[in-house]
């Protein structure tokens, strides 16, 4: 299994581009902090790089600026490309599927609880927190 989820902060306004073929693609960095200070009491951060495609990507770079909390699900993606200099470069970063705010309206422009899932643009809790799960033993596989 493949998933990551990821609560932070965005470092700067994601970067929205379109391929040659007119597919969204926005970039964007997170700072997630870490659980625990380092030895001298200070907390750390983690960067991380993540890409939104499609319509998720439109929402990120309409929606998100930078030091807005960002709640994202997804994957991680190892790819590799050649650069200029014909060194191979690798790259790590996580691919969104579910993107939302975290936070109050003020903490996010104004703007309140919004999300979107990259597979459909239906509106909702898209991580699933606090919410009730009804179901009954017929859905369960055993």
């Amino acid at each position: 299994m493949n998933k990551v989820l990821l609560i932070g902060r965005l470092t700067k306004d994601p970067e929205l581009r379109y391929t040659q073929s007119g597919t969204a693609v926005a970039s964007f960095t997170l700072a997630v902090n870490r659980r625990f200070s380092n030895q001298n009491g200070e907390r750390e951060a983690d960067f991380i790089n993540c890409v939104a495609w499609q319509k998720s990507a439109e929402f990120v770079a309409n929606y998100f600026r930078k030091g807005q909390q960002m709640a994202l699900e997804g994957r991680l993606q190892v790819r590799s490309y050649d650069g200029n200099d014909g060194q191979r470069r690798w790259v790590t970063e996580v691919v969104a599927d579910q993107i939302e705010f975290v936070g109050s309206k003020n903490d996010n422009n104004g703007s309140g609880r919004q999300d979107y899932q990259n597979n459909n643009a239906s509106a909702g809790s898209s991580l699933g927190l606090g919410e009730e799960i009804v179901f009954d033993d017929n859905d369960l596989p055993f």
